[in-house]
């Protein structure tokens, strides 16, 4: 049983307001950069949207799933996921800008030739790909405390609730990315590189740098398992 001092509380409090604070911040930046987006300005166009979708079949599919439902928890799944989000992290990957070891690993080199163009048409078409269920085994107990971390947060510690980024659901809010449904074993690598700071997310580094080892597999749990 964890004994909590009341200066560690007072503590916990002021780093979630401040984190809060810093929410509501860079959201309006982010929905402001999305309306003046380049890469949603005009909609694809048939045969940019055929090739998109060749290139996710047969080359993205290879680890991500011809549908973006990946089967193997290394590599992350696509499907149903925000088209802005997306759009974002293939741009950040061809500039070489989003620093995790797969990203430097594997997606620098893949999207590193990708046009704005084809950009958002692969966006568009793994977010309207069909989610599929995942078929990993279940902790109840470790999915039960992980949603408690996720709506709630833990005040004492600073952690924020999940939910007020990625939504109740956690399909995801406004530019924030979908979470229902991803491999646990991905989420747990993010979560350790926004730790880090390997990943360079102001927000995500003070929302995960207080988690444990076991409040981090208790969240990526729930998450793996919801719809």
């Amino acid at each position: 049983m964890r004994i909590i001092n009341k200066g560690r509380e007072d503590a916990g409090r002021v780093q979630m307001a401040a984190w809060a604070r810093s929410v509501l911040v860079v959201a309006g930046t982010v929905a402001l950069s999305v309306g003046n987006s380049a890469v949603f300005a005009d909609e694809p166009d048939a045969a940019t949207k055929a090739y998109a979708q060749r290139v996710a079949i047969t080359v993205c599919g290879t680890c991500h799933g011809s549908r973006g439902n990946s089967t193997h928890p290394k590599f992350p799944r696509l499907a149903g996921q925000n088209v802005h989000y997306l759009a974002a992290q293939l741009k950040a990957f061809r500039s070489q800008t989003r620093g995790d070891p797969d990203a430097v690993g594997y997606m620098w080199g893949m999207a590193g030739e990708l046009d704005d163009t084809t950009v958002g048409a692969l966006a568009g078409y793994y977010a309207e790909q069909k989610t599929e269920p995942s078929s990993a085994g279940r902790d109840s107990a470790l999915v039960a405390r992980g949603r408690e971390i996720y709506e709630h947060g833990i005040e004492s510690e600073g952690v924020p609730a999940c939910s007020s980024c990625h939504g109740p659901d956690a399909h995801g809010l406004q530019d924030f990315p979908r979470l229902a449904g991803q491999h646990a074993q991905y989420i747990l690598k993010q979560l350790a590189s926004f730790q880090s700071n390997m990943r360079d997310v102001a927000i995500m580094h003070g929302a995960a740098q207080n988690l444990r080892l076991s409040e981090m597999q208790s969240v990526a749990a729930y998450l793996q398992a919801q719809p």
